[in-house]
Order: C-alpha cells, then structure tokens, then sequence
C-alpha cells in the first residue's frame, strides 16, 4: 500500500479486530483470519486498488459496528452479521474473489463436529 495509506491501513486493521471480539467465538476466529489474509495480501496494492480496499473495509466496521451496537441494546431478537450481497456487487468481483466468497459460504455452514468419547477408552497421558 502506498506510504500513507500504511498507518490509516493499520489503524483499520486493529479496529476491525476489536469489533470482531464482540461476534460469537467460531465468527471471529473465521472474520480474524480472513481479514488477516486480506491485509496481508494487499500489502503491495497500488494506490487506487489499496483506496478501494480501505474504503470496502471501512464499509464493512461501520456496518459490524452498527450490528454489535444493535444487538447491545437488542434491537433484534436474533443478530445477523454482515448483508446480503446484491446481483450486482457479485457481478463486480473477480474470478478470485469468488472463489474466497465460496470458501466462506463453506466454513460458515459446515456442520458442527460433534466428538464423541468411549467409556472404555483410557485417557492420553502427555
């Protein structure tokens, strides 16, 4: 990212990270680590691609600010994170960009693993 881009670009990053504390825990470790790897990979973004990631950023703490805030003061019976996203902002992304989309429609609708013990098994000793 361009040089002034890199202390706004930081300033984000933690933000977003301090939202995320207020998602249920499987939400934020998925949200935390995604936006690790989206920071990350735009890292070397030239100056109009890293202004439109900021901006789709901070985009995205406004409406998870007004979503924790909502559910503070329990506006909702059940809070929903994010939005819908329209025909034509899926037909905005790349091929790549998809394909994350696709990857996290997965993780967030895995089935819960549930683990399962034997009486008979004798614990593990470390």
């Amino acid at each position: 990212m361009p040089a002034g881009a890199g202390a706004s670009a930081r300033g984000l990053y933690r933000r977003i990270l301090l939202l995320h504390r207020a998602l249920p825990a499987a939400l934020r470790a998925l949200g935390d680590r995604y936006v690790k790897e989206e920071f990350r990979k735009h890292k070397a973004a030239g100056p109009a691609e890293a202004q439109r990631f900021l901006r789709e950023w901070e985009n995205y703490a406004a409406l998870i600010q007004q979503q924790i805030n909502e559910d503070k003061e329990h506006l909702r019976e059940k809070t929903v994170y994010g939005v819908q996203l329209t025909e034509e902002k899926l037909n905005d992304f790349r091929d790549e960009q998809i394909g994350q989309l696709k990857e996290l429609m997965d993780e967030t609708t895995k089935p819960k693993r549930k683990i399962t013990t034997s009486k008979d098994t004798k614990p593990k000793r470390f």
